[in-house]
């Protein structure tokens, strides 16, 4: 799969939604192409999140409803999937680790979004990345996760370091 999926914590529940009009508006202005993107929120004593995959960005998206479901299952709502489905998971999951979905991802975001935050995860290319920087600036974004190699990584980390 082409692009780069990324996923940005923020340390509000409505920092995504913030973040994820702001791709819109850049992918209007083709500074960037976002080919799927979902948010969650977690309001402060929520038990779970609220997840949404943002089809209004995307259209269709590259990614399936089902990807999103499978992700967000293991990541926040279904911690015993893997033993209930056992070997099935297994192929499904196959998929996810080619785009950099792997143990240390879903531990990584199990820590970070936690109640009172919010994350975008978004598969982008063709980012005019100072551009993207600039109408990103004061919106307290982390980069939790990329599949990016680490000198690019490193690159897109100093990019949004204030």
């Amino acid at each position: 799969m082409a692009g780069t999926l990324t996923v940005w914590k923020f340390p509000t529940d409505t920092g995504a939604d913030t973040a994820a009009h702001t791709l819109k508006e850049l992918q209007s202005e083709n500074l960037i192409t976002v080919h799927d993107a979902a948010v969650v929120r977690w309001p402060e004593g929520a038990k779970k999140p609220k997840t949404e995959q943002l089809r209004s960005l995307t259209g269709a998206g590259a990614l399936s409803g089902a990807f999103w479901g499978l992700l967000f299952g293991i990541l926040f709502f279904v911690p015993l999937l893997g033993a209930a489905l056992g070997a099935g998971l297994g192929a499904l999951t196959g998929s996810m680790t080619d785009v950099g979905i792997d143990d240390k991802f879903i531990a990584q975001i199990k820590e970070k979004v936690t109640p009172g935050t919010s994350a975008l995860f978004v598969l982008t290319s063709d980012a005019t990345v100072d551009r993207v920087h600039e109408r990103f600036q004061g919106q307290q974004a982390e980069l939790i996760s990329t599949n990016l190699s680490r000198e690019q990584e490193d690159q897109l980390r100093s990019v949004f370091a204030e």
